[in-house]
């Protein structure tokens, strides 16, 4: 029985029972969390995990009736295992709101009645669940009805694409990391949502962005083991969301449970390509340790009263299909011939949560996520000298305090603060002055081995930082039954740091070659460290009436953005060289403010059937890295009068005063619910993509010129997609999606325009397919199970070719993606058999990636021929080029037995 103290009750009942259960799903929100470094040290003793925010919860909410359909008022409502539940009013409508999204149990009972719970009733983030029940009248106590309430294959009160993956799917499917569950959604191709360019999605932990400021990415890697679901927002989204043009992915972290639960994973395997290691030109030995995962989690309850846990550690290795062979050391000398991977990984991965809800009706929690990275990168020229490849070392942590306060019923807030804090170094070895740089020297090819190196160090030190603190705060009040409104506001304060550390120049002296050290000479385009605080905030309203059958969602964003950054005042001066021209001075960056309304309406034309519509405006700034990157403008000072492009050589000058980039989002759709078990779904969509990022040629005084990123690109995105999701009946399920889209634009890159003019080709704009235009897209997968006993699952996906540019003798002249590739396609399997040993449940589960071993999937072709295969000239040897060759892997699941 729940608390009423700690509970949205305002009273008691008893005595429930149901006989008909009607649910629906349906798209409310996200929330706030936030901390500041360091507190990850200082409060866990007390704080807590699983708060429960926007962007974590949901809402359950419906109506109760008698066998003659009147309203029964007073039905007590509870969620089994949570302090949740509410009274149905006059009407025989309840409304809970601030569940955590996950799978649930609902106990209905009201003295005279008799009782029901509604099982596997599913609870999305930011969705709105309905279960409709009938009671029947039962003056003696009987025993409940229990009634299986599984959500309807279609949401008819959806306004938008959402498409929500839960932990039970996510298990049985060939996947591993978030990232290739994204990818398998519909309009999704290699992280473009919907045609847009990459960094235009906004990734979400728990209602809080990760998102790296500095290149618009995800900052971290979770794995499957740590997912209670995931959403996928591909088309328009709220007035909550900001930050994103094209798509917002929020994943949802498991939380503590009130009894002690473990559970582990670990799975070894290789790749496997005997039919194509010739083709491939390599010779391979499978290496059933090759690719390596362990991980183990434990969460229950503290010895502090109403606090719970969840702790989970992951260790990952991962060895690339391309190998090298140490003929020569970095200075030349003969090696030891051993033979070592290219390409590797190796990653320590956690998460660690404390929640608590001692405090009446509040609920507080601390929660750290963390990635440790050690990479290196495949480079096919070092296969002679792989100790000359330079390593990458990535720490990045999101970890944050949050506070959720349900002040009545009807209304709750929440807030939050977090670090969100990410450092990344890539470079051969940490110290500018290391020895090692001088006895090795820069790399040196050698025809005889095909352009390979035999001796050698990469001299890139590149360093990138960013230490975010994030604020961000909701409060949501059910108004009504119908009607609910939500109001918000997110600040953050960005420390980015990039660049790099020490300049390694090769230099003769004397006849001798060496190398020179400089830590930096910004006069001869060796700049510093780059250093920059810009401050971004944003505030929100978002409202949804839900009318009878109407379902209409609209809200209103502002963004603000302060680069707090200077520019020249005079652009045709910015050195302040040309004498007698108008002096140039440096001036403040404008403040940048933004209005997004959005709307999104959906209208069941029957139990089973809804047409929808949405319309948005969505902003976003470019990646901070690269507005800021290049934007001291004093490198300018020794343009030459009449220089051109091609023999000035100071790069695209940033430009920190850039505006947000805008894109409109109409989309239009029809669902039904074929039967009960599977339904379908079209939708169409069209983008008009504005201020995108790109460059303008500006002149001196002295006629030279210099290129400049400005909002001068543009394109747009038209497109359909179908889909039909088939929900597990029996032994079969699944689901299929094909997606068809145009994506055009004036260039697929910022700095497009200016490498065509230093060619000495056409820089005007014009309309030309996205390098990602992929027009037809399919995904298709389909699970054969029964429960708790075995399961087997396959991923099939079919994408045809993206554009490439002719080039060549029979490719009558260069055409900018005129060309277009082969078509490609995939296939991963799954198969799993669960056992029972003394106390614990088991499971052997195996994994076959690219069944087929494809070679090729939307990636190099050759310019003159369009094949991925062969050129019409000689060209040296490079396994890279093609797709990952099939990979296998077996593993063992363990967990304790509920």
């Amino acid at each position: 029985m729940i608390d009423p103290a700690h509970s949205n009750l305002a009273g008691g009942g008893l005595g429930p029972a149901p006989c008909r259960v009607a649910l629906a799903s349906r798209k409310p929100r996200s929330g706030g969390a936030l901390l500041l470094a360091g507190l990850a040290l200082v409060l866990p003793a007390f704080l807590l995990s699983g708060s429960a925010l926007a962007g974590t919860t949901g809402k359950l909410s419906g109506r109760v009736v008698d066998a003659k359909k009147a309203p029964l008022p007073g039905v007590t409502v509870l969620l089994v295992g949570q302090r949740l539940g509410a009274f149905t009013d006059t009407d025989g409508r309840y409304t809970i709101l601030n569940v955590p999204a996950g799978t649930y149990q609902v106990k209905f009972q009201l003295l005279g009645y008799r009782a029901v719970a509604v099982t596997d009733v599913q609870v999305n983030a930011d969705n709105t669940t309905v279960a409709n029940i009938s009671m029947e009248e039962a003056p003696v106590e009987m025993k409940e009805i229990v009634v299986s309430g599984k959500s309807p294959v279609v949401d008819v009160r959806q306004t938008s694409t959402i498409a929500t993956v839960n932990k039970e799917q996510i298990a049985t499917l060939p996947v591993q990391e978030l990232n290739e569950i994204v990818n398998l959604q519909a309009g999704v191709v290699d992280g473009h949502f919907r045609g847009g360019r990459l960094g235009e999605v906004q990734y979400q932990v728990d209602g809080i962005s990760m998102n790296n400021s500095y290149d618009n990415t995800a900052s971290l890697r979770i794995d499957r083991s740590l997912l209670e679901e995931v959403q996928v927002i591909s088309g328009t989204f709220d007035a909550e969301y900001g930050q994103a043009m094209s798509g917002v992915v929020n994943a949802v972290l498991k939380r503590g449970s009130k009894e002690l639960h473990w559970d582990g994973e670990a799975y070894s395997g290789g790749f496997v390509y005997p039919g194509h290691a010739e083709e491939r030109q390599l010779v391979y030995n499978f290496r059933p340790t090759g690719v390596r995962n362990f991980q183990f989690s434990l969460t229950g309850p503290t010895p502090q009263k109403q606090t719970l846990f969840l702790a989970n550690v992951q260790r990952y290795y991962f060895d690339d299909f391309v190998y090298g062979n140490r003929v020569f050391n970095t200075d030349g000398t003969p090696g030891d011939n051993t033979e070592v991977p290219l390409g590797q990984t190796r990653q320590w991965s956690g998460v660690g949560k404390l929640s608590n809800t001692s405090i009446k009706n509040v609920e507080m929690s601390y929660q750290a996520i963390f990635n440790t990275i050690d990479g290196q990168r495949t480079d096919y020229l070092f296969r002679y000298d792989p100790d000359g490849l330079s390593k990458q070392h990535t720490y990045s942590i999101v970890h944050g305090l949050e506070w959720t306060h349900t002040l009545n019923k009807k209304s709750f807030y929440n807030f939050g603060v977090r670090q969100n804090y990410f450092n990344y170094e890539d470079m051969a070895y940490t110290d500018l002055y290391d020895p090692r740089y001088d006895l090795a020297g820069p790399p040196r090819a050698v025809p005889q081995l095909n352009g390979a190196y035999d001796k050698g160090v990469s001299l890139n030190r590149f360093h990138q930082n960013t230490n975010a603190i994030i604020f961000k705060g909701s409060l949501v009040t059910q108004i009504t039954n119908d009607h609910q409104v939500k109001a918000g506001a997110e600040f953050q304060w960005p420390r980015l740091e990039f660049g790099n550390l020490g300049y390694l120049i090769p230099t003769t002296i004397a006849g001798r070659e060496t190398l020179q050290r400089i830590d930096s000479d910004p006069a001869h385009q060796l700049p510093p460290l780059s250093v920059y605080h810009p401050v971004q905030g944003a505030a929100y309203a978002q409202e949804q009436t839900e009318w009878n059958d109407l379902n209409v969602r609209v809200g209103l964003r502002l963004d603000y953005f302060d680069a707090r950054s200077t520019v020249p005042s005079e652009l045709s001066n910015p050195g302040n060289t040309i004498a007698g021209a108008p002096h140039s001075e440096p001036v403040p960056t404008t403040k940048k403010v933004t209005l997004s309304p959005r709307i999104g309406v959906s209208y069941p034309v029957s139990p089973r059937a809804s047409l929808y519509f949405a319309y948005g405006h969505f902003y976003q700034l470019p990646p901070l890295g690269t507005i800021f990157t290049n934007a001291d403008y004093s490198v300018l000072a020794n343009l030459s009068a009449g220089e051109d492009l091609a023999s000035s050589k100071i790069g695209t000058i940033g430009n920190p005063d850039i505006k947000p980039e805008r894109t409109i989002q109409y989309q239009a759709g029809y669902k039904q619910a074929i039967s009960e078990n599977l339904g379908a779904d079209l939708t169409v969509f069209y983008k008009d993509i504005r201020d995108l990022l790109g460059t303008e040629i500006l002149s001196t005084y002295n006629d030279a010129e210099y290129p400049r990123l400005a909002n001068v690109d543009f394109g747009n995105v038209l497109g359909f997609t179908v889909s039909f999701d088939l929900r597990p009946k029996g032994l079969l399920g699944g689901s299929v999606d094909y997606t068809f889209q145009m994506a055009e634009g004036n260039t697929s890159d910022p700095h497009e325009t200016a490498t065509r003019a230093e060619a000495g080709l056409d820089a005007n704009p014009r309309l030309i397919p996205f390098n990602w235009d992929q027009r037809h897209t399919l995904n298709l997968t389909g699970t054969l199970a029964q429960p708790s006993n075995w399961s087997a699952s396959a991923i099939f996906r079919f994408a045809s070719g993206q554009p490439y540019t002719p080039e060549g003798e029979f490719s009558g002249g260069t055409v900018e993606n005129s060309g277009r590739k082969p078509n490609a396609y995939l296939l991963d399997l799954r198969g799993e058999k669960s056992l029972r040993a003394s106390g614990f449940h088991l499971s052997l589960f195996g994994r076959i990636f690219n069944v087929f071993d494809t070679r090729y999937f939307n990636g190099f072709v050759y310019t003159d021929t369009g094949s991925p295969y062969y050129s019409l000239t000689t060209v040296p040897p490079d396994p890279t080029r093609y797709y990952a060759p099939r990979r296998i892997e077996v593993g063992l699941r363990a967990s304790a037995l509920h």
